[in-house]
């Protein structure tokens, strides 16, 4: 056997476990999900061919437009702060003493479990007795809302925690994409007597750029798969006030047996993802500048 062709297989062998992988869990997975969007299946009796049928239920069921607008305006309330805060984070951490014990501090969320963290901010915004309305009433004596049962809070309120939990996974993201500019940039605008503020709309914010483009992909791709939060800490309460898409496809499958409906509502929100992307991507050449 010749050295090329040994080199490509030796090649193959040690890329098989990821694709192996990918091939189980992702595109086996995601073909299965179209196949089963044309399906009425209750995951007991055999299968019925029915087309399109679950896609039309889907734009028709109230279900299924209330998780939609949930959804939506969850991620109108997460993204843009989210990476605003991180952002400046990421700048306030970048250069200072102790940084990295500070960004260990702002890290930590992300790995702590959903679970625990829904657990704990449940405390927190409980409208009785939660720390929150606690310190509301002590310092400006004033009694707190109903954080997880006000129609008009609740989804605000889960929205506060997730950009908590996230602000440390983006912060690092943007602190790698500030090593990354030359201090040259800075010092030549020092010379020419720009401000700080200046230096950082005119330099870091646009030399930023494609690690922001990054950070708001996938940014808003978790905000529309929001579904742990709003599982624990509201059940998608009140009155389905905090009812999201994924929790609309949880209910079909794992409580309604539909599972054709759940997948056909799952492409759908897939759909929906895949456009927002792409619009992102292709409008990022607007905005996205890279350094020379």
């Amino acid at each position: 056997m010749n050295p090329k062709r040994s080199n490509t297989i030796w090649g193959y062998f040690f890329i098989a476990p990821q694709l192996i992988g990918l091939l189980a869990f992702s595109l086996i997975p995601l073909i299965s999900a179209f196949v089963l969007s044309t399906l009425d299946w209750d995951g007991f009796k055999a299968a019925t061919f029915i087309g399109l049928d679950n896609f039309n239920y889907a734009f028709h069921n109230p279900d299924f437009q209330k998780a939609m607008r949930n959804t939506l305006l969850f991620s109108v309330l997460t993204v843009p702060a989210g990476i605003f805060l991180s952002l400046l984070t990421a700048v306030a951490l970048n250069n200072v003493r102790m940084r990295v014990l500070y960004r260990l501090f702002f890290f930590m969320p992300v790995v702590t479990s959903s679970v625990a963290v829904a657990i704990v901010w449940m405390w927190l915004l409980n409208g009785d007795f939660g720390l929150i309305n606690v310190m509301l009433k002590m310092v400006f004596n004033v009694k707190g809302p109903q954080w997880l049962t006000d129609l008009n809070l609740v989804l605000p309120s889960l929205a506060i925690v997730s950009i908590w939990k996230g602000i440390g996974f983006n912060m690092v993201l943007f602190l790698a994409g500030l090593q990354g500019i030359s201090r040259d940039y800075y010092e030549a605008s020092m010379i020419d007597g720009a401000t700080r503020n200046q230096q950082f709309w005119r330099i870091t914010v646009p030399l930023l750029s494609p690690t922001t483009l990054f950070v708001t992909i996938i940014a808003v791709i978790d905000s529309f798969k929001v579904f742990d939060t709003a599982f624990v800490m509201t059940s998608g309460g009140p009155a389905k006030a905090s009812y999201t898409m994924v929790y609309h496809l949880y209910e079909l499958a794992f409580k309604n047996f539909q599972f054709g409906r759940s997948a056909s509502a799952a492409v759908i929100l897939f759909a929906i993802i895949l456009v927002l992307t792409v619009l992102q991507t292709y409008y990022s050449r607007k905005w996205v500048h890279y350094a020379e």
